[in-house]
């Protein structure tokens, strides 16, 4: 594991969400309370998976690969299996989506924000076929993720997760649920003490 102290740290929320989701603020919050001196970018990503990984790629095409990392909650996480993959930075995936080309089949069509529900995007069957395109198969630096899983999490299932990632560390919760309620109270910490080893 590179000990570097994390200079930049990039968030990437979910399917329907934003930079408005509880854990995205949450986490927001701890790097300016704790670590002013990190970069924080949680952008804003578009509903094409290939405009999305556009976005986050030329935003952090500067930032220093041994000193970055990424969080992702997801689909956000099926994101930054991407960019751990193509840059071997630090990862933190919590219940990342495996196979999102399948599971978002059936979203098709008009789809609401979950944190406003008035803000209405069009989930194109052209993305399922950019979702193929962004898996990169077996990680090179498989030490450097750290996923969190939720036995109980409703919509993915936790025996796909954890086995997506072998040889990363995992930390494979009896409970929960898919948005990880408790990730403030139980799981800030840790996610931060990966990131940013003191």
């Amino acid at each position: 594991m590179n000990s570097a102290r994390t200079t930049h740290l990039l968030y990437l929320h979910g399917f329907r969400s934003s930079p408005q989701s509880t854990k995205a603020r949450q986490m927001a919050q701890r790097v300016r309370e704790r670590h002013p001196q990190m970069h924080w970018w949680c952008p804003q990503l578009p509903p094409s998976p290939r405009q999305a990984i556009d976005l986050i790629m030329r935003g952090i095409a500067q930032w220093p690969r041994d000193s970055m990392a990424v969080v992702g909650s997801s689909l956000g996480g099926y994101y930054a299996t991407y960019v751990t993959g193509k840059t071997r930075c630090r990862a933190v995936l919590l219940n990342p989506a495996v196979d999102p080309a399948r599971n978002l089949a059936n979203y098709i069509g008009d789809q609401t924000a979950w944190h406003d529900p008035a803000e209405h995007f069009y989930f194109r069957p052209e993305y399922i076929d950019e979702l193929r395109v962004l898996d990169v198969g077996p990680l090179p630096r498989p030490e450097q993720v750290f996923a969190v899983i939720a036995k109980g999490d409703e919509l993915l299932d936790w025996r796909e997760m954890s086995a997506r990632y072998p040889g990363s560390r995992i930390k494979l919760l009896e409970g929960g649920d898919h948005a990880l309620s408790d990730f403030e109270r139980c799981h800030l910490d840790d996610v931060i003490d990966f990131v940013d080893p003191a």
